[in-house]
């Protein structure tokens, strides 16, 4: 099976361009004022317009109010909304928007689980690994996208221990916070997939 790989937290043109030159399967914008990643919806739109079609854009946020969706919805109209699980439950969402739920460690999964999921730590683009057992164990259950802590000398043996549907990276492929660096994006993006053809073989 082909590994699903999400690349995170962009805000400049060429780190887009090196996601999409590099095979990335999703590429994430993210939408929390808190985050150095942060960026509006409107240059989110911008960034993404040399996306091809076949690559997921994701519009990534933390408990957003409605309002906030409601405008990256109308001003960027991205393919998928990443939230934490339980933001996902009070949300208005557009029917034909998919929806990818976050969920922790530390925190008690759903049921029944989410058909897929993302798998972070307890608090996003710090560079924290995530629990690899429980998330392993998930990963037996649905298609789960493991996040946190992941770089290109670490995502081959995350790979082997979780055996997930995909993998998400943002802070593991930066050079300051916030600055995406081409050259790991390549190297990142090349591991994986050479972890799941190790898999395969």
């Amino acid at each position: 099976m082909t590994l699903w790989v999400k690349i995170c937290g962009l805000s400049e043109p060429l780190a887009v361009a090196a996601a999409v030159d590099a095979g990335a399967d999703a590429v994430g914008f993210v939408f929390h004022a808190a985050s150095p990643r942060n960026v509006a919806p409107a240059a989110a739109h911008s960034l993404a317009r040399a996306v091809p079609a076949r690559i997921v854009r994701v519009a990534v946020t933390r408990h957003p109010t409605q309002a906030e969706v409601d405008a990256i919805v109308a001003d960027f109209a991205p393919d998928a909304l990443q939230t934490d699980a339980a933001d996902l439950e009070r949300l208005r969402l557009p029917a034909q928007l998919a929806r990818l739920p976050v969920l922790r460690s530390g925190a008690a999964a759903p049921e029944p689980l989410p058909r897929r999921c993302l798998y972070e730590s307890a608090d996003s683009g710090r560079g924290v690994t995530a629990d690899w057992a429980l998330a392993a164990a998930l990963a037996r259950r649905t298609e789960l996208v493991l996040a946190g802590g992941l770089t290109a000398s670490n995502v081959a043996t995350a790979i082997a221990a979780v055996r997930p549907f995909g993998v998400d990276v943002s802070s593991g492929v930066e050079r300051a916070p916030g600055r995406k660096d081409a050259g790991l994006i390549g190297e990142f993006i090349r591991a994986a997939r050479a972890a799941r053809a190790g898999q395969c073989d």
